[in-house]
């Protein structure tokens, strides 16, 4: 038992990743209700999860309770009861709709943190915008799209990498991120919860099973690099095609100058 549970560790960083995103399915007729509207199309689950267990379950390492108290799901004002908070794992909600929405996702910690809670952002999506990975991208401040929260200690974003899983035609729309949660100087009590059991080990290889790896971060290092390269270019012709109409500007106001002189010395 820490002797100050309140007291913040100076010098100490913990950082815990976490993956959250969505699933979503074409929504069957044997999966349809009575209270089902009759212009919902998908079923989908929104999630925040341990990166490891990409897909949920009971598995005791995928529980990420041990410090998160609650995950907070603010849907569209059209779905009854839009905030739906989750105090329990698994963190996710499951629900039928044709939509493609915005969805504010506010994560708390539990009370040895002392520490406010933190919000992000995720674009349900439903369906696949073409057979192979939306290009993924990474937020350049490291916040994910909402505001982390203050103090010395907060649980603060860390590198965001935003991906999409290859779709199989009639096959389920995975979209999801990657972040780490960032706690810079922890309470003791908190220090001692995050060091109650190892954060998950990012794998090498993305496998049916793994969906966010070290593979899938130098892919999308690639991706960067190729747009950039891309961007470059088109700057460079852009700059060459103005240079061009600056010098053919240039030319003909020469020409018109000389045509001015000629007839001054006609007169």
């Amino acid at each position: 038992m820490p002797s100050n549970p309140s007291k913040r560790v100076k010098g100490i960083s913990i950082a815990r990743p976490i993956l959250y995103g969505n699933v979503a399915t074409p929504l069957k007729e044997t999966e349809k209700t009575a209270e089902t509207p009759p212009d919902h199309t998908h079923k989908w689950t929104v999630f925040v999860r341990d990166p490891n267990f990409p897909s949920g379950g009971s598995h005791p390492k995928s529980d990420l309770s041990y410090f998160i108290k609650k995950v907070v799901f603010k849907l569209h004002d059209t779905y009854p009861q839009p905030s739906r908070s989750i105090e329990s794992p698994p963190f996710e909600v499951t629900e039928t709709g044709w939509g493609e929405f915005e969805i504010s996702i506010r994560i708390f910690f539990v009370s040895e943190a002392n520490e406010k809670n933190i919000q992000v952002y995720h674009h349900l999506k439903l369906h696949p915008y073409g057979p192979q990975n939306v290009p993924a991208q990474v937020n350049g401040d490291g916040m994910a799209g909402g505001t982390a929260g203050a103090g010395p200690g907060a649980g603060q974003s860390g590198d965001l990498v935003n991906a999409s899983s290859p779709t199989k035609p009639g096959g389920p729309v995975e979209s999801y991120q990657y972040d780490e949660l960032v706690f810079n100087e922890p309470t003791e009590a908190m220090l001692e919860v995050l060091t109650s059991r190892p954060g998950a080990i990012i794998p090498t290889r993305r496998s049916d099973r793994i969906k966010f790896s070290q593979q899938t971060e130098t892919e999308e290092l690639d991706r960067l690099s190729s747009a950039l390269e891309k961007v470059y270019q088109q700057v460079q012709k852009t700059k060459e095609h103005i240079t061009k109409l600056e010098s053919e500007q240039k030319s003909k106001g020469k020409d018109s100058d000389s045509e001015d002189l000629s007839a001054a010395d006609s007169d």
